[in-house]
């Protein structure tokens, strides 16, 4: 495969692993708050998390281009500091973290709901406080599940294209990801360099989701024994 593909092939590992460890720490935090707590808001806070996951992604990477751009809320305080987010590899980050952290947050709470509170309670009874148990009890027992999360928004950050492209665009060397380059390739009639990135990402993301679902089913298998 041609040095140029394979820059690309590595810049989207790496974005989408740098994607993958931003919304790890958010999404394991609000993942257990929808597990294991009743507030108001409980609702709305939880469509506003699967938003990404039903609008079309051009959608989501407009409002991103909106809030990030230099006219932003967002972007016109980071810009103010010296920080460019828009048409950046942060904007590339930034879209793949947006449309990967619903997956994250879904498939990690499902693992805090399976995890039996008769744990937790044995080791409050012991003198363990409420961080102890979550590290020492509570995180341990769903880690598996947590992980499959991870995978699989890590494969959704791999295949992201419809926000990031408006949000971060497709410069070559810069912003263009494995979705962009294929677009482009197929686009000017490179089909077989469009072939091999389609053969890379596809391999990457079987990969991915393939562990994600052994994970979940050794979980299942664990909480039925």
């Amino acid at each position: 495969m041609p040095a140029d593909l394979w820059q690309i092939t590595w810049f989207t590992i790496a974005a989408a692993l740098a994607a993958t460890a931003v919304m790890l720490p958010p999404g394991v935090a609000l993942a257990w708050l929808l597990a294991r707590r009743e507030f108001r808001g409980k609702t709305l806070v939880d469509t506003i998390t699967s938003l990404p996951l039903v609008m079309p992604p051009v959608a989501t990477g407009l409002i991103l281009l909106y809030l990030f751009g230099r006219r932003g809320p967002v972007g016109g305080l980071l810009a103010s500091w010296g920080i460019e987010v828009v048409f950046t590899w942060k904007a590339v980050v930034l879209a793949m973290t947006v449309m990967g952290f619903p997956l994250l947050v879904r498939t990690a709470r499902s693992g805090f709901e399976q995890v039996r509170p008769r744990y937790e309670q044995l080791a409050a009874t012991l003198g363990a406080g409420p961080w102890r148990i979550f590290f020492t009890v509570t995180l341990p027992l769903a880690l598996r599940t947590v992980l499959a999360g991870a995978l699989l928004a890590f494969s959704r950050a791999i295949g992201e294209f419809g926000a990031t492209i408006l949000v971060a665009g497709s410069i070559p060397g810069r912003t263009r990801t494995l979705a962009l380059a294929i677009f482009s390739e197929t686009e000017i009639g490179h089909d077989h360099r469009a072939a091999m990135l389609l053969g890379v990402s596809v391999a990457i993301a079987f990969v991915a989701v393939a562990l994600s679902n052994t994970l979940v089913h050794r979980r299942v298998d664990e909480a039925r024994t």
